[in-house]
């Protein structure tokens, strides 16, 4: 199959949002870029131009941006993006007051709601009202234990008029995992709801909540939204009372927009925690804003009146980033519960209705529906639908083949990749460069993403590790009790000097496009060889035996050998000629290197609760090494099947 999959039409590139920026940007400065190769060289080697430029483009606001744009640019972490700067989050999130859907929500197939932009704005002043009645006030913490649902943002858009930080956490979540990430930062006011829907099923979180607040002192009020069992029985949870009580007596005045600095703590985002308690990631309004708009403008072509998804919980940061769609005009398609209820077409169900234009998801989502055999484009209307992103994993190369084939041929696919870290991508869409099979497409603007060998030397068709050169304002602006920033440093700094390094294992080829491998504290090292995981996962379950599978390093007479664990599909047996099908797929398409020493079936595989298989854990638990925190996992169980596995002794 050829690599070049979509090429966009001439008239969608001449009506991206990016080629009228570059236009723009060409009459200011008065420069002659030619294309997006151009435009990106000069977003990074100008960044005290590039972000002002994205400011005016985008008509954001501010009491002030200040004169100054970056200080100290050469510190990483130490610059400073707009210090005098003076602005509001929320103030550019809520652009309209019509009566045009501002959200949509579908709770599986028992609830679908709708709200206007007046109403939201509506929402948005009682929520505030109510909040500062409660003596919230800027640098207060809320936080949302939460469902992807309209309530949820509502109260962090209230939240955010005020200057308070907000963080969340999803109701799948357990009492240990909210209390590790909440108790941290000490809220004073918590939204939940009594319980929520997932495939098919009522799942009760009262007795939690009530948990979770007995052991978070600083709680003063918790807001309770009937949602799955109709707020009955939660009268006594310390400090509760139900969402409408909370805003009762408060009327739709106009917004009080609080203007904070540019690096005041909006978000308080959390680390997996499967290796410890999570780490409190901290992130300032301005840079979460620029970043996040940036990308749905300039990467994602989001423009007023489109309709825009994600497929995500409240415990994920794509939840984060699908909120500044708002700031670009458009409705956000809200989704909870299960992307398999009633049947793995919910989704697409969900795209037709509501005519979505860009559908987010995740890459193993996609693995799903091919597996399944499910052909969207057949059964579904997906005009509307013009892009759609995946993240969470490497996207394999099968998977762009069968959104073409079986999705739809003419849209724009776009693997995306960056993190909880800095809110937003280092690679991701362009709607202007064509989709090659299995690549991501390029740079984020305005981020000087390179790849480095283990010297530290940039190169280009090798693989290597992610890094950036250059600051930008997503960067975090600290963690959470790392009151000499020596945590910060460990993270991202400590193995190139004052160069970012994320953990990925990267190509990076000579147009700009990556190929990504996988995590590097994942990579395999077999005879001091690194393989990058995604290149066996990516053999393997295309394999139509294999549901999933997961690979780690186990360390083996002075060396390390691979070991792959398989789920297999109903009605299936690892026997020897399967084992011998395994290991032959990965030989002739990878390197001998790549095959593993075992091969062994399991029931399931542990993952976060974003949905992401956790190697570490899974490789302590066969080295006999404690898992930290097994409560920030969906599935801690699943770990049992790992240990002490007799097929490892010898």
């Amino acid at each position: 199959m050829s690599d070049l999959l979509w090429q966009p039409a001439k008239d969608r590139i001449e009506n991206a949002n990016v080629t009228r920026f570059r236009r723009w940007v060409n009459d200011k400065h008065d420069l002659d870029l030619a294309s997006f190769t151009a435009l990106y060289d000069w977003s990074v080697d100008h960044l005290d131009a590039f972000w002002p430029a994205i400011i005016d483009f985008a008509e954001l606001k501010a009491e002030s941006w200040g004169e100054r744009v970056l200080i100290d640019g050469d510190k990483m972490p130490g610059a400073q993006f707009f210090p005098d700067a003076r602005l509001n989050f929320a103030e550019n999130l809520l652009v309209r007051d019509d009566n045009s859907d501002a959200l949509v929500f579908w709770g599986e197939d028992k609830v679908k709601s709708r709200m206007s932009w007046a109403d939201l704005n509506i929402a948005v002043s009682k929520y505030s009202q109510a909040l500062r009645a409660e003596g919230v006030v800027k640098g207060d913490r809320v936080c949302g234990y939460m469902p992807n649902m309209m309530e949820t943002v509502v109260a962090m858009l209230a939240s955010a008029t005020i200057g308070a930080t907000w963080s969340s956490a999803s109701p799948d979540f357990g009492v240990q995992g909210v209390v590790d990430r909440f108790g941290q930062i000490e809220p004073t006011i918590m939204i939940t709801v009594d319980g929520y829907h997932y495939n098919g099923k009522q799942h009760d979180i009262r007795e939690k909540v009530r948990d979770v607040v007995d052991r978070i002192d600083s709680l003063k009020k918790v807001v309770i939204v009937p949602y799955a069992f109709d707020g009955e029985n939660t009268t006594n949870i310390r400090g509760g009372v139900t969402y409408d009580d909370f805003i009762a007596g408060y009327h739709g005045t106009k917004i009080q927009f609080e203007q904070v600095e540019f690096n005041h703590p909006l978000y308080v985002m959390f680390s997996s925690g499967t290796t410890g308690k999570p780490k409190c990631i901290i992130h300032g309004t301005g840079g979460t804003l620029l970043k996040q708009v940036s990308e749905h403008v300039l990467h994602c072509d989001v423009a007023p009146g489109d309709r825009v998804f994600y497929f995500t919980t409240c415990g994920w940061m794509m939840w984060n980033w699908l909120m500044a769609g708002l700031a670009a005009g458009a409705t956000l398609l809200l989704y909870d519960g299960s992307p398999f209820y009633p049947s793995g077409n919910i989704l697409f169900d969900y795209a037709d209705a509501e005519r979505m234009t860009l559908f987010g998801t995740s890459a193993k989502y996609i693995d799903a529906l091919a597996k399944a055999d499910l052909k969207p484009g057949q059964t579904h209307d997906l005009s509307s639908v013009r892009a759609m992103t995946s993240t969470g994993s490497p996207l394999a190369p099968e998977s762009f083949d069968y959104v073409y084939r079986d999705i739809k041929e003419d849209i724009h696919l776009a693997s995306i990749s960056g993190g909880t870290d800095i809110l937003g991508c280092f690679v991701l869409a362009c709607p202007v460069l064509p989709v090659k099979r299995g690549v991501i497409q390029t740079r984020a603007l305005g981020v000087a993403v390179d790849v480095f060998d283990d010297d530290g030397k940039p190169v280009r068709n090798e693989k290597g590790e992610l890094v950036c050169t250059k600051p930008f304002p997503s960067m975090p602006i600290g963690f959470w009790n790392d009151p000499d920033g020596a945590r910060y440093h460990s993270a991202y700094f400590d193995k190139f000097d004052n160069i970012w390094c994320h953990g990925d294992y990267v190509e990076l080829d000579d147009e700009g496009g990556m190929v990504i491998y996988g995590r590097s504290d994942a990579t395999l090292n077999p005879g001091g060889v690194r393989i990058g995981t995604a290149e066996i996962y990516r053999q393997v379950e295309m394999l139509p035996e294999i549901q999933e599978s997961i690979v780690i390093g186990q360390e083996w007479d002075n060396d390390v050998r691979v070991i792959l664990f398989v789920v297999l599909r109903d009605n299936y047996t690892l026997d020897t000629d399967l084992i011998d099908k395994i290991k032959k797929q990965i030989r002739s398409n990878c390197t001998p290197r790549h095959v593993p020493a075992k091969v062994i079936a399991v029931a399931d595989i542990p993952r976060t609760k974003s949905g992401k298989i956790t190697e570490l854990a899974v490789r302590d638990v066969v080295h006999g090494r404690p898992v930290k925190n097994q409560e920030a996992l969906a599935n801690p169980t699943a770990l049992e099947l790992f240990s002490n596995l007799d097929d490892l002794k010898s």
